[in-house]
């Protein structure tokens, strides 16, 4: 007996839309960008970065509505839409980042965009997956993406080293989560996940559910950089050129927290007494590795690298509180340190000049006496990191470590908390080195691209803002689990 599937109607792909443009838009600039020469490639950067802003327009609008698609393959609710709206700011705040430091590189290349906009639309399908197939679509999607970006710096040694292991890894980690889904699959007869999470209390196969899950959160850990997960991560953020380290660090990490909820709660719900200790201790683990290893670092990207393995640490802690509040609390540390990663890596672009990368913490010495603004932004952004009140950073750590403590878990909050304050060391080392020691080397001076200086510093100042301000986006976030 064979059966087909019938194909849905243009009413029905409605809530499609922002993908179906973001997709369309893409294609559309693989065609343009083959008329426009090398020294009008802004043209390129500019439309791409108008299809991410029409994109994130009908997102915050509306513009097709709530609702399945596919027969439930594709789900767009409250949570989708929230996450969505941060990772395609994410992905355009990358653009304008990277623009100036690629063009004086002669890195900017068609393909550079559009690259980007492929790897979101992967993150958009990842966040909104109703199956085990659109999930894994979803990531492949944004994980080839991510390889290619990685290594667009193609006469460096570096990048394509760094490529290759992210490429070897990444493929480890994804054929762990296929075996994890294939498991939950063989238990459960379906690859939908809400049949899944129907399935998984009338099943005789717990054990093969268990060992499924468990490899799942394995795939989960390594798209997130968790501990001992993480080998990938300071040789990608060091070997790749820094706007594409900038991408990396920010929506890719909330597309991953996106796909960890989706799969567990909304998959494997049931089983959310075993999987949250799973996460906890990947929590505790991130937390005692990536400060430990930062501690030790003399290059601000491995620096960072190793800093985003213990801020996914605290991120894990509110998704081991396995309840609303806690996911609400996972989301709003994730937004929060998207935008903190982004204005870290942002400084770092500012102050790059073709043939000198200001990566090494020695290359700040003495900078506030040659750039005060560069300077005082760079204290909010590490000061945002290590969790200094009021910051945004502040807030977002006191969500999570509430959302431990509601989960009955007060030993990782503790551990948390004195996670923090080893963590503030290594930040407050790069303040030391900036307003304290003198000047080494060349002299270094911040970029004179305007649109770069005025990004980066609202970029950074929002730090405060939003610290000041922080309510909003933790209601906004705890609507997308109501």
């Amino acid at each position: 007996m064979t059966t087909s599937l019938a194909m849905p109607s243009a009413a029905e792909l409605v809530p499609l839309l922002p993908e179906l443009v973001l997709i369309g838009g893409a294609f559309a600039l693989l065609i343009v960008d083959l008329f426009i020469n090398a020294r009008h490639k802004v043209w390129t950067h500019f439309l791409s970065v108008l299809v991410l802003a029409v994109v994130l327009a009908m997102l915050a609008t509306g513009v097709g509505g709530q609702g399945e698609v596919l027969s439930g393959m594709f789900v767009r609710d409250t949570a989708a839409d929230v996450m969505k709206i941060a990772i395609v700011l994410m992905s355009g705040l990358t653009l304008i980042y990277g623009w100036s430091y690629l063009r004086e590189r002669n890195l900017y290349q068609g393909e550079l965009p559009v690259l980007v906009l492929f790897a979101t639309a992967g993150m958009m399908m990842l966040v909104s997956a109703g199956s085990l197939v659109m999930v894994y679509l979803g990531l492949e999607l944004l994980a080839l993406s991510s390889y290619a970006l990685v290594a667009a710096d193609r006469d460096n040694p570096r990048a394509t080293e760094a490529a290759m292991k992210y490429i070897v890894l990444g493929s480890l980690a994804s054929g762990l989560l296929l075996y994890g889904m294939s498991l939950v699959y063989g238990a459960t007869g379906t690859l939908q996940l809400d049949a899944i999470h129907a399935a998984i209390d009338g099943s005789d196969e717990r054990m093969l559910l268990l060992t499924g899950t468990a490899f799942m959160v394995a795939g989960v850990a390594f798209k997130l950089g968790a501990a001992p997960f993480h080998m990938w991560l300071p040789d990608v953020y060091q070997g790749a050129t820094a706007p594409v380290a900038l991408f990396i660090s920010t929506a890719p990490k909330l597309a991953a927290f996106g796909m960890a909820w989706r799969l567990l709660e909304g998959g494997v719900g049931p089983l959310a007494e075993e999987w949250k200790w799973l996460l906890a201790g990947l929590s505790a683990v991130s937390l005692v590795i990536g400060n430990l290893m930062a501690l030790a670092q003399t290059n601000i990207k491995r620096m960072l690298a190793y800093s985003t393995v213990s801020h996914i640490g605290f991120l894990l802690m509110g998704l081991a509180g396995g309840d609303p509040s806690g996911y609400a609390a996972a989301l709003f540390y994730a937004i929060g340190y998207a935008i903190m990663s982004a204005a870290s890596f942002g400084v770092i672009i500012a102050l790059s000049r073709n043939g000198f990368e200001a990566e090494n913490i020695d290359d700040f010495k003495g900078l506030y006496a040659r750039s005060p603004a560069i300077a005082w932004l760079m204290l909010v952004v590490m000061a945002s990191l290590a969790g200094v009140p009021p910051l945004l950073g502040f807030w977002t750590k006191l969500a999570v470590l509430r959302a431990a403590l509601s989960g009955g878990m007060l030993w990782l909050a503790l551990l948390g908390v004195i996670a923090a304050v080893v963590g503030a060391f290594y930040y407050l080392r790069v303040l030391k080195v900036m307003f304290f020691d003198e000047p080494a080397g060349a002299p270094l001076a911040p970029h004179n691209d305007r649109v770069l200086g005025v990004v980066l510093g609202v970029n950074a100042l929002g730090l405060l803002a939003l610290g000041l301000a922080w309510n909003p986006i933790m209601v906004w976030c705890q609507r997308a689990f109501m």
